[in-house]
């Protein structure tokens, strides 16, 4: 299982459109299923920062994420959108209650 996590803030007069943009993805993700992708997105408190968290259960195959046309066009014009751009981390899992993974 690999889990990548990125956390970026967005210009205050563009954190609805990117969240609309994200919105969208979760539609496609929705209606295609792609195997062995689990993904969440979270907006924090301050309205601007955004934390996405995505694992795959087959660290060697392609990210199913890549093929979805929402999340291409999510990632179109992301750095105008940005005041802060995303940083992209693995992460490992210390511990989980109640939680999917």
């Amino acid at each position: 299982m690999s889990v990548t996590i990125v956390r970026y803030q967005t210009k205050p007069e563009r954190s609805d459109e990117n969240q609309a943009l994200i919105e969208k993805v979760f539609v496609e993700l929705g209606a295609t299923r792609p195997a062995g992708l689990h993904y969440a997105s979270y907006r924090l408190a301050d309205g601007v920062s955004f934390v996405h968290v995505a694992t795959r259960d087959d660290d060697g195959a392609p990210n199913p994420l890549a093929e979805v046309e929402a999340f291409k066009e999510f990632q179109r014009d992301i750095a105008d959108r940005c005041e802060l751009m995303p940083d992209a981390s693995g992460a490992s899992l210390v511990g989980s209650y109640g939680m999917e993974h």
